[in-house]
C-alpha cells in the first residue's frame, strides 16, 4: 500500500499528515519530509497520524530520528491522533515515554504556536 504526505503551516507550525500505511516501503518518504520541515524555520512540527492505519517499526524509527533531531534544533515535536493500532503500538514500544502524543491535532498545534 502506499502512503501520501501533506504538509501545512499554521503560524510557525508544521503538520506533516501522512495517509495511508507507513512501512518499510513507504517510511522513507515520512523520514524525507521531515528531515525537510525540520531544516527550515519551524517552531514546532506535528506528525498528524490520524489516517495512518499500519505502522511498523521502521516508521517508529523516523519518529524518534525526527523528535531527535527537532529537539538538537530547538524544534517542538509531538505526534497527533494516532489511530489505536497505531497507539498500541506506540505504548508496547515505549514511545509514548518519549515523544509527545496528543489526542487532537489543534490543540496540539495551538500548544506550539505559544
Amino acid at each position: 500500500m502506499t502512503s501520501d504526505i501533506s504538509i501545512r503551516r499554521e503560524d510557525g507550525v508544521a503538520v506533516v499528515t501522512p495517509v495511508g500505511d507507513m512501512d518499510a516501503v513507504t517510511s522513507p518518504a515520512l523520514a524525507m519530509t521531515l528531515e525537510r520541515v525540520l531544516s527550515q524555520e519551524f517552531t514546532g512540527v506535528v506528525v498528524d497520524l490520524a489516517k495512518v492505519e499500519f505502522c511498523d517499526s521502521r516508521c517508529i524509527g523516523v519518529l524518534v530520528a525526527a523528535f531527535r533531531q527537532a529537539r538538537d534544533r530547538g524544534i517542538r515535536f509531538t505526534v497527533t491522533e494516532p489511530q489505536q493500532q497505531v497507539n498500541r503500538l506506540f505504548v508496547i514500544a515505549g514511545i509514548d515515554q518519549v515523544i509527545p502524543i496528543g489526542a487532537s491535532t489543534g490543540d496540539a498545534v495551538s500548544e506550539l504556536r505559544a
